[in-house]
């Protein structure tokens, strides 16, 4: 009897020691496991539309990505939502101030959303893909003071093309190399201007283009003679002077005094005036970005085209073509209170720029950001063209009152050109709007 009391108090003092340490391993795996579980739910995204010429969709290319991840990833699901090209920017800064950003949308460039409040800094996860994995201006793009808000997923820029078949037919030449004059741009139009049916109106114009807000097909003219929008620090708008002037004026001077644009130049919107070049086959020169490239080769290859190359805007004073454009697109991921879907949108962008995913965007005539595609279109002289023509473009200014700067010089640029302002009115009238502006 004393040796089986003495067993059961044993049982009971080891009972004693080891349960509460039984119980706390217990509630550690059960913790590790909670810990472990990878997140699941909903990520929001917003994008613009990208035409994928080889299957003829929109968000092609951007809805397989969101697929196959989805696939690798069971219990989370990408809610995507187009972007119309003209309405978007107004929608994202309708999110912006109303504090309902989508988790994952196209702003990281934008210097109003880098914001540490607004978006996540990615700077530890740029370091896991690797800085040396993007070319340089794109990462440059995204980086404000030390902070990079963004990853970019592709590139573009603008040049000039030209209907090669009127200038056989008018036995005019194009600039050779690519390198035109603002003179020699204006006499090559003049001869492309003409009445094609012989009915006594002119119905063939060397030049159009159009003005609106976020885009820039007119500004390599622009700022051809030296203009800048912002001083060199970025506070002071000096789109004002006699550069500035010099640059308009050679906008307007197509229209009123060479005669070389319709009159609906400055009132056509982008699609009627990109439609009169492509469509109607009865514009010379037209000035837009990359992407129209690989569509003109698929309507010259059905035969419904026309030869044509891409060439330099007309260079000024300024001795070098100068360029204003978005040229990198990049993806922001708003503030996120889950460090788990943060992760996994930041797996999403990174999948995006995956080497495979990078290779198809030669389908939308854009261009990678990866350092090791720089040669994404081997057997396209154009596409070689405007690779080289990135060189020559600015950003657009880095402020974050930018987006109602544009509104307003935009808004004067067109009115100079329909002719309700003189040049100077313009620029004298967006200079004062301006300063009101950065005043407040």
């Amino acid at each position: 009897m004393k040796w089986t009391k003495k067993i059961f108090r044993l049982i009971i003092i080891i009972f004693i020691i080891i349960w509460p340490i039984y119980m706390l391993i217990i509630k550690d795996n059960e913790n590790l496991h909670k810990r472990e579980e990878p997140w699941k739910g909903i990520i929001t995204m917003w994008d613009y539309p990208r035409l994928d010429i080889e299957k003829g969709t929109r968000y092609n290319w951007i809805t397989d990505i969101i697929e196959e991840f989805e696939k690798n990833h069971p219990g989370v699901y990408v809610e995507f939502e187009p972007l119309d090209w003209k309405k978007g920017p107004a929608k994202l800064e309708a999110a912006l101030n109303t504090s309902t950003l989508p988790d994952i949308s196209p702003v990281a460039t934008e210097y109003e959303y880098m914001d540490k409040d607004i978006l996540e800094p990615l700077n530890v996860y740029i370091d896991e893909i690797g800085k040396d994995t993007f070319r340089y201006q794109t990462l440059e793009a995204v980086t404000k003071d030390g902070e990079i808000y963004g990853i970019p997923f592709m590139m573009t820029t603008y040049g000039v093309y030209l209907n090669l078949d009127l200038f056989t037919e008018k036995r005019v030449k194009p600039p050779k190399d690519g390198n035109w004059t603002y003179k020699e741009f204006v006499e090559k139009m003049k001869k492309l201007t003409f009445d094609g049916d012989e009915d006594g109106e002119v119905d063939h114009y060397g030049f159009t283009s159009f003005i609106e807000s976020n885009k820039y097909n007119l500004w390599g003219f622009l700022l051809s003679d030296g203009g800048n929008v912002l001083n060199e620090q970025g506070n002071r708008y000096v789109f004002n002077g006699e550069k500035a002037l010099s640059g308009l004026e050679k906008v307007v001077d197509l229209k009123y005094k060479y005669k070389v644009t319709p009159e609906s130049f400055g009132i056509d919107n982008e699609n009627e005036s990109w439609t009169k070049f492509y469509k109607d086959k009865n514009i010379a020169a037209y000035p837009t970005g990359s992407w129209a490239c690989i569509i003109l080769d698929e309507l010259k290859k059905s035969g419904e085209g026309f030869n044509f190359m891409v060439v330099n805007y007309p260079i000024g004073n300024n001795k070098i073509p100068s360029l204003l454009n978005n040229s990198v697109a990049a993806y922001g991921i708003k503030k996120q209170e889950k460090e788990k879907k943060l992760e996994l949108c930041v797996e999403l962008l990174k999948s995006i720029i995956a080497r495979e995913n990078q290779l198809k965007l030669k389908n939308m005539g854009v261009f990678s950001v990866r350092k090791d595609i720089e040669n994404l279109y081997p057997n396209n002289p154009e596409m070689k063209k405007f690779n080289n023509y990135m060189k020559y473009s600015r950003g657009v200014p880095r402020h974050k009152k930018w987006r109602e700067m544009d509104r307003i010089i935009q808004n004067q640029i067109r009115l100079a050109i329909i002719g309700e302002k003189t040049s100077e009115e313009a620029l004298k009238e967006s200079n004062n709007q301006i300063n009101l502006l950065l005043e407040d």
